[in-house]
């Protein structure tokens, strides 16, 4: 029998991905809005409450009006936008930090798709705190690089347009008011006691990105070294398929001693690496934002509430 899927906010970047990946799904029937009515709040209505599962690609607040239409107990929600990441009652939508994530994912019937930077970021700092690595109190930090298909719609036309500005030829870094909308989930998932100073930097090239977190060695509780950390990050991850840890040294080889923004572009996994020395120490997640970043991992945990292999449909 076919799980009937309806994409509310199909047109969007996020949403145009997730119905590609349902192509070569033999398990998924997909529910169609006449592209007339795809804002109509009744036909969404009567499309939401006719699947299995919806996914919601779109603004937080249509998002939340979306969670108003459900009235069939059955509907199980998958939410990409900002809007429930942090709310009571929605699984934080990343498996791999935890078997509570994981079972929370599996039963629940609202999930929340981690924001793209905010899957890089965690991906280093939620394993630390939790092990009493890193103090909650540290004042940490972070900066991160992608490309302009996270801007969605708008930037993309911005950046392939013909006559487009100078500006765009180089990266440009923006949220400098300190408020971007990924803050209060980096904050609030990994434990941590004030939101980081963050930094985030879009330049030309479609998609993929690296999160960086710098870190002094000697502020660390435990495991004060490149080499330690590397370890525990493996033992942390171990048996996860979509994160990889990448071995010491293992950045020299890839991409000749550099960590190229989209050197993960088409890819659905993470990879992490722990370089620099005993006093300042580099983590860094490279993702491709549309991939573990957005859509795939909207689909991971789609699989994994359905408990079928977690990589179907994607590509690992």
């Amino acid at each position: 029998m076919k799980i009937k899927v309806f994409i509310d906010g199909r047109e969007g970047t996020t949403g145009l991905r997730i119905n590609e990946r349902f192509a070569r799904r033999e398990d998924v029937e997909l529910l169609s809005i006449d592209p007339d009515k795809r804002k109509d709040r009744e036909e969404r209505r009567r499309l939401i409450n006719q699947s299995d599962i919806t996914f919601l690609c779109l603004p937080d607040d249509a998002a939340r009006e979306s969670v108003s239409l459900v009235e069939n107990d059955r509907v199980r929600v998958i939410d990409t936008s900002t809007a429930h990441r942090t709310q009571e009652g929605w699984a934080y939508g990343f498996p791999e930090l935890s078997q509570g994530h994981r079972q929370r994912i599996a039963q629940g019937s609202r999930v929340a798709v981690p924001g793209c930077h905010a899957t890089g970021f965690i991906s280093l700092v939620y394993p630390l705190v939790e092990a009493g690595i890193l103090p909650a109190d540290y004042p940490i930090s972070a900066f991160s690089l992608t490309g302009y298909s996270g801007g969605g719609k708008k930037m993309i036309a911005e950046y392939e347009g013909e006559e487009r500005d100078h500006t765009l030829n180089s990266p440009r870094e923006y949220a400098l008011s300190q408020q971007h909308k990924h803050l209060t989930e980096m904050k609030e998932i990994t434990g941590l006691e004030r939101k980081p100073l963050f930094s985030p930097i879009v330049a030309d090239y479609y998609s993929g990105m690296v999160v960086t977190v710098p870190l002094y060695g000697e502020l660390l509780n435990k495991e004060r070294t490149p080499e330690k950390l590397g370890r525990f990050f493996e033992d942390f991850y171990q048996g996860q398929r979509f994160v990889q840890v990448m071995p010491q040294g293992a950045q020299a080889q890839l991409h000749g001693n550099m960590l190229a923004g989209n050197g993960c572009s088409g890819w659905d996994g993470l990879r992490i690496f722990v370089t620099g020395n005993e006093e300042r120490i580099l983590l860094s997640a490279q993702f491709d934002n549309l991939g573990k970043g957005a859509s795939g991992a909207a689909i991971q945990c789609l699989n994994v509430m359905l408990g079928c292999e977690e990589d179907k449909g994607l590509n690992l």
